[in-house]
Formats: C-alpha cells, structure tokens, sequence
C-alpha cells in the first residue's frame, strides 16, 4: 500500500481518528491507518483519504489490518463495498507464540491444530517443574505454626 501524504487535510484528518498519536506518526503505517479509518472516520474524512487510497489499497488494507481495529460492522461495511459478500472471516488476535500459529496464514485447520499443539508443547517445556507434593506439606506446616492448637487467634 503506498504511503498517505501528510498535509494539512490528512493532518485533521490523522488527529481526529487516531487521536493519541500525532498525524505523521499515524500516517507512517497506511494499512493500521486506514484500519482505524475504517472504523472511525466520518464521511468528509473518508472523501479527504479516497484521494490518496484506491479500492485495491482499501482490500489490501482489510487483508492486512491488525486484529482487534475493525469492528465487525465495520468490517461488514467495507468488504460489502469493495465487493466481498460474503465477507471472509474478520482477523483474531492471538497470544503466545503468535508465528507459530498466525490467524491470517493460509494453512489448513489441522496445519493449525499442529502448530497450535507444538506452541504449547513448547511452552509447556519452558514452565519450571513444581513440586505440589512439597508445596502442600509447607503450607500446612505454616499453617499449623501459625494456627494450630494451643496457638491463641
């Protein structure tokens, strides 16, 4: 997607939908731009971006946008508009190993069922062992201590 120009119309436009980042800042990544747009933007700030975004940066833009921007009637707008119906899937944000298992990615169910598997395989590995055993017998000696009988509460 090639950049949005910052000028004095994308500057009030860039401050009044992402409005805790300063315009240049905001314009500096088109796609999470135009994310934002899509969700926030009025009318009047959609026709000042339409003169520097073309329908293909707009698919590109919902192809690409960061998980958890769009709302989904958003995303159901702007699919409908630039000729998807029905809309695919809007993007989900994931946690952990997030290259392991990419909601975006072309692989099948189960190429992500696999590679789910192995993220948690490996963080499972990474966790310290514990002995609950050990931890159990502690907390009833402290507990003993501090409460057990001829202990006054």
């Amino acid at each position: 997607m090639r950049p949005i120009p910052l000028t004095t119309q994308t500057a009030e436009v860039a401050r009044r939908i992402i409005w805790f980042e300063e315009p240049a800042k905001a314009l500096a990544n088109p796609v999470r731009f135009m994310a934002y747009a899509m969700t926030y933007a009025r009318h009047r700030d959609m026709r000042v971006i339409r003169q520097y975004v073309s329908d293909d940066e707009i698919r590109q833009a919902l192809d690409f946008a960061p998980p958890g921007i769009i709302d989904p009637r958003s995303w159901a707008y702007w699919n409908l508009k630039m000729g998807r119906f029905p809309p695919p899937p809007m993007h989900k944000r994931t946690f952990g190993d997030s290259h392991a298992v990419h909601s975006n990615s072309r692989m099948s169910l189960e190429e992500r069922r696999r590679a789910a598997a192995g993220a948690w395989r490996a963080l499972h590995e990474q966790q310290p062992t514990t002995d609950m055993d050990e931890i159990r017998r502690r907390a009833v000696q402290e507990w003993l201590a501090k409460y057990g009988p001829g202990k006054k509460q």
